[in-house]
């Protein structure tokens, strides 16, 4: 594939890592990408199938021996469901229809301790023309199968996980902290680094991405329409306990499953910020009537609520703080956010999308309503052509560049705290980000592909780019 680039467009563009360009047909590696991946914040681990998902023990005997009960019950049956996506508008690319599926997609963990796809429903509703798609369907049916969905995580996850969950909720902690704190409060002091050029890259979002001439809406199937579809709903699943690591993995069962990097590292990070922002904010606030009474720190968090989450009770973001324990989760969840979440959904981007056919921006064929007709032919067709693919692949490429000013997590060039105690528990922070990027490495030097976005000297201290 790919041979309608041009040869000095192949040497610009690299075709993407190189790992995912040998791999980015085998099934271990399509389930590798929903723990690994750009994406780690969908899958989750079911105790039922959902209604309009329909899969029998006859289908998926090729891998779980014929009883999907017995292990749903053991914990190794997962479901990514792209149901957001479902009646989303698409657009016409130079004058032809474009396509966008809303998948549902069944994994399994092996005894060997990967995870493989088992099923594929393109659509939401069942119907004879959206067949379940299986493994042991010919290669070519399995294979587009799995195309359509990549190219439906690519718009889940560009706006829902990246763009809304990190870019912009960054900046309505951003907005609120310079509207409310001044420069002499604590938290100012403890945030602000943390804010850096956020309104700036947002600003230019707007502009060169996803505006009516953006980048971003001409080589999506969604376009303008359907990109802010998918971003209005995709802010009514925003929960508090989603931007959690620890509540997050424990409501989507994922607790358990092995080889989960973005879990191990992102868990370890949030305990080590945790730990930092307690020992900051308990130096200044001695006990809980002392957040009760602070009136710049309730109005802050009072304009996150209203203004970032429109007042929505079933979100979960508080309306105030009522105790210190409360105010060090929450101010954890902001530097978490905007530095280990977007790191983690953000750095990868080019290194798993500079390799088209792995996630494709757009389809330009619908899915399929049957099995056995799919040629090779027919994935060529479907995949997005050369003006698409190039302005997909360039904007990857300048998404996840290291820029010469990177300031990486812990590092607070501007010296806002001067008090002792407060220099101590940044040089503390520090000294425990260095341990566990070298524990990080270890492990990595044992993997054939390294999980390199979480550790803390790749984790940048900002939403920058």
């Amino acid at each position: 594939m790919y041979t309608w680039i041009t040869d000095d467009q192949i040497h610009y563009f690299n075709e993407g890592q190189d790992k995912v360009k040998a791999n980015w047909r085998k099934d271990e590696f399509f389930g590798y990408q929903f723990l690994n991946g750009l994406n780690p914040m969908l899958i989750k681990c079911i105790k039922a199938l959902p209604d309009n998902f329909q899969v029998t023990d006859d289908m998926i005997s090729h891998y779980c021996n014929g009883n999907l009960d017995d292990e749903i019950k053991k914990g190794n049956i997962f479901l990514c469901d792209y149901k957001l996506l479902d009646g989303v508008h698409t657009q016409e690319i130079h004058k032809k229809k474009q396509y966008l599926a809303a998948p549902l997609v069944l994994l399994y963990k092996t005894p060997e301790d990967t995870l493989v796809p088992i099923a594929i429903q393109l659509q939401q509703k069942p119907a004879a023309d959206n067949p379940i798609f299986l493994p042991n369907d010919s290669q070519h049916d399995w294979l587009l199968a799995k195309i359509f969905v990549r190219s439906a995580e690519f718009h889940l996850h560009q706006l829902n996980f990246h763009l809304l969950r990190t870019h912009l909720l960054a900046e309505v902690f951003a907005v609120s902290l310079l509207r409310n704190l001044p420069m002499v409060h604590p938290l100012y002091k403890l945030l602000i680094a943390h804010t850096r050029y956020t309104l700036d890259v947002n600003v230019l979002a707007r502009d060169k991405l996803i505006s009516p001439t953006g980048a971003f809406t001409q080589f999506t199937a969604s376009g303008e329409k359907g990109t802010l579809q998918i971003l209005k709903r995709s802010l009514s699943s925003v929960t508090y306990k989603s931007l959690c690591i620890h509540d997050d993995i424990k409501e989507r069962g994922m607790e358990k499953i092995p080889n989960f990097y973005y879990r191990d590292d992102g868990c370890r990070l949030w305990d080590i910020l945790h730990s930092f922002v307690e020992g900051i904010l308990k130096h200044y606030y001695k006990n809980d009537s002392d957040v009760e009474q602070d009136t710049e720190l309730q109005e802050w968090i009072r304009e996150i609520n209203h203004r970032g989450f429109m007042g929505q009770e079933k979100s979960g973001i508080p309306q105030r703080f009522n105790n210190v324990s409360e105010l060090v989760k929450f101010v954890t969840m902001v530097i978490f956010t905007g530095s280990v979440q977007h790191a983690a959904v953000n750095s990868g981007q080019y290194d798993f999308g500079g390799w088209m056919p792995n996630m494709p921006s757009t389809m330009q064929c619908p899915p399929p309503t049957e099995k056995g007709k799919v040629t090779e032919d027919t994935i060529m067709a479907a995949l997005p052509g050369r003006s698409t693919t190039c302005k997909a692949i360039a904007t990857l490429f300048l998404l996840t560049r290291k820029y010469s000013d990177f300031v990486k997590l812990g590092d607070y060039p501007e010296e806002h705290f001067t008090e002792e105690k407060p220099c101590e528990l940044i040089k503390k922070f520090q000294q425990d980000l260095t341990k566990l990027s070298k524990k990080i490495e270890k492990r990595n030097n044992k993997l054939d592909l390294p999980y390199e976005y979480l550790d803390p000297k790749n984790v940048e201290n900002s939403v920058t780019i």
